[in-house]
């Protein structure tokens, strides 16, 4: 029983540790295709993978509510490593930090 137990995770990992990717990527998709010389009109054909990256607020917003307490907002916006160390040590500041980080992130300020 031990046996099937410690195989299934062991299956379970190996198949779902290849599906993500470890390495940061570059969405860059937008392309610019001109109808004709005549009228020289243009057109931007957008992916949805590249219009996504608009959505910076959305995540940032998101990592705030549910991770807030891991800096996991501040890591996800670059913030300095020695900042959110001691956003980590400190529990946000005693929680006056991570409310600040969410007004500024909802203003747009951050």
């Amino acid at each position: 029983m031990k046996l099937k137990i410690i195989m299934s995770v062991a299956f379970l990992l190996f198949v779902s540790s290849p599906t993500f990717a470890s390495f940061p990527v570059e969405r860059t998709a937008e392309t610019t295709v001109q109808a004709s010389d005549q009228d020289a009109a243009e057109f931007n054909l957008e992916s949805p993978a590249a219009s996504a990256v608009g959505d910076d607020m959305l995540v940032s917003l998101l990592l705030w509510f549910f991770l807030g307490w891991a800096a996991a907002h501040r890591w996800y916006l670059g913030s300095p490593v020695g900042w959110n160390i001691l956003f980590i040590v400190t529990a946000g500041g005693l929680g006056v930090w991570w409310l600040v980080d969410g007004i500024q992130i909802i203003t747009g300020t951050y």
